[in-house]
């Protein structure tokens, strides 16, 4: 992010809109659906906004030019969408000197999906570790349940990574959906799910 006359979201590979052929265009889809990261960053800008006009604190008037690149791979549940957007509040607060306490800001990036994209979904603590860049036991019983600037925050206790044995990650892109078509009815799939092990 850095100074520009405009407020200026440049397009990044995944959020292309020039292809080659109708089957490139087709295949970008298949990949990542209909949105790429642009709508991430939109939405989590105004959620910045809204932050801070509900407390009195002052923009200051010079617009910004910003840009991302990930190597996350897409749709396979490793935040991908998350480190847009933890990324994105991270340029704004340094860019208009605005400190948003941890507690918050590991709400902020699930408000900004849920509230402003209609995604009806809360993965515990996908984009907790973002925030606070590493390792972390986090409790969401309702009894350590507290609120913080309106946000429900909860229990959050950074952990040595060095208690992690060795690790291997392993996805496959080919069996992943793009988020608008795997969540787009995440309460009719679960209760399938739960009737299905009822069933068994």
């Amino acid at each position: 992010m850095y100074e520009w006359d405009t407020v200026d979201i440049v397009l990044a590979e995944d959020d292309r809109a020039r292809f080659s052929s109708i089957y490139d265009l087709a295949r970008d889809v298949k990949l990542h659906g209909y949105y790429g990261g642009i709508r991430l960053i939109k939405a989590t800008i105004k959620r910045f906004v809204d932050y801070c006009d509900k407390r009195d604190i002052h923009l200051h008037d010079r617009n910004f030019s910003v840009r991302y690149e990930t190597f996350i791979p897409r749709q396979v549940g490793l935040g991908g969408s998350s480190a847009i957007i933890t990324a994105t509040l991270r340029c704004l607060m340094e860019y208009y000197g605005v400190e948003i306490p941890r507690e918050v800001a590991t709400q902020f990036g699930p408000g900004s999906r849920k509230r402003r994209l209609g995604h009806h979904r809360r993965i515990a603590g996908s984009r907790d570790p973002s925030v606070t860049k590493g390792l972390l036991y986090m409790d969401f019983a309702q009894a350590r349940e507290c609120s913080m600037d309106g946000y429900k925050c909860y229990t959050y206790e950074p952990l040595d990574p060095a208690l992690l044995p060795p690790l291997y990650v392993a996805y496959s892109e080919a069996l992943s959906e793009p988020t608008e078509v795997f969540h787009n009815d995440i309460r009719g799939r679960t209760i399938a799910a739960m009737n299905l092990s009822s069933t068994r």
